[in-house]
């Protein structure tokens, strides 16, 4: 299996980076004569600039900016493209950026954080424009609609997921839960919301109510980490039980809705929440690790299609460019790599 160095294969050693971003040949070609698969200046380049580790990351929906946030409090945005310089930082956050999100037209960013405040951020010039306050704890976790109204669903340690509107005040609803709520996301529709927290279950709630719908039993531990799939169709979790499982969310299936199990990451004593994601045709997914690594699978065989060797410290959330075969990676080393698969 090609697994082991999946990186290392297509370009320099992660840790030799910078001195190579402009020494390729053609465009086109790597450094070896290899065919390149993506837009990016090399097979590998890394984004180093935050002060502390970084937990979250993702690409907006045009796959030319990278959002990050860091422990650092500040969130980093960097063009994808050319030497992936970091162009703008957003600040107010009072605590560290649990997790970061952009709305569906990629103006908006979304971010949460131990201040207890969620925040939404204007792209184009940087400024913060709406404060969500009502979260007694952390706030772990957030996930805007996919269509309807902008709705904002978010998850905190105060053992309740709450639903914003960004065209008003305050919280519009409270879905009360007795365990922290690490992770949430919305279903397919904007109908329901999914939470899962340090009592290993998924929670679906329906909008109209304030009870679970259902409960999806199955991970051994807290989950860290939550994305519905491309299609709607079914929801990836990442456990500290150092595995993910896909369920079937789809209306009429089947009782047992867990229908894949995937494993070989890590989680440690750190206790990160490592999030996982999607590819953008749900072939594949990918989830931070412990250990340094960022893993990719095969949703159908389950094999893991890459182990990708190059952080020094936990990756916290890896993530697929939408359109070009890229994963980006965000470690508590504080620094980011864009690599191509």
């Amino acid at each position: 299996m090609q697994v082991e160095s999946a990186l290392s294969v297509v370009g320099p050693k992660p840790t030799e980076l910078s001195t190579f971003t402009h020494s390729f040949g053609p465009p086109g070609s790597g450094p070896n004569g290899k065919q390149r698969t993506s837009s990016l200046e090399a097979p590998i380049m890394l984004l180093a600039g935050h002060q502390s580790a970084v937990y979250s990351m993702k690409f907006n929906p045009a796959g030319t900016v990278i959002a990050s946030g860091s422990h650092d409090r500040d969130i980093f945005l960097w063009n994808v493209h050319g030497d992936c310089k970091n162009f703008m930082v957003l600040r107010g956050h009072k605590n560290a950026v649990l997790d970061v999100q952009w709305n569906t037209d990629g103006s908006q960013i979304i971010s949460t954080s131990p201040d207890k405040t969620l925040r939404a951020w204007d792209v184009e010039t940087g400024k913060q424009i709406k404060k969500m306050v009502g979260h007694l704890f952390v706030v772990n976790s957030c996930c805007p609609a996919r269509r309807g109204p902008p709705l904002i669903v978010s998850g905190s340690d105060d053992g309740t997921a709450k639903l914003w509107d960004m065209r008003q005040r305050g919280s519009i609803q409270s879905f009360p839960d007795k365990y922290q709520i690490t992770a949430v996301s919305f279903s397919d529709a904007s109908d329901k919301i999914y939470t899962g927290g340090i009592d290993n279950d998924v929670k679906v709630w329906d909008l109209r109510r304030t009870d679970p719908v259902m409960k999806l039993q199955g991970h051994h531990d807290m989950i860290t980490g939550m994305q519905l799939s491309p299609d709607g169709s079914y929801l990836l979790t990442n456990s500290m039980d150092c595995s993910l499982r896909i369920w079937d969310m789809r209306p009429y299936a089947p009782q047992n809705r867990c229908v894949k199990i995937l494993e070989g990451h890590q989680h440690n004593f750190e206790k990160n929440l490592l999030r996982c994601s999607w590819s953008p045709d749900g072939s594949k997914v990918t989830a931070g690790s412990s250990d340094c690594m960022v893993y990719v699978w095969d949703t159908t065989s389950r094999r893991i299609l890459y182990k990708l060797p190059g952080h020094t410290g936990s990756v916290n959330e890896c993530v697929f460019h939408p359109n070009e075969p890229i994963i980006g990676s965000c470690s508590s080393d504080k620094q980011i790599y864009l690599g191509e698969i």
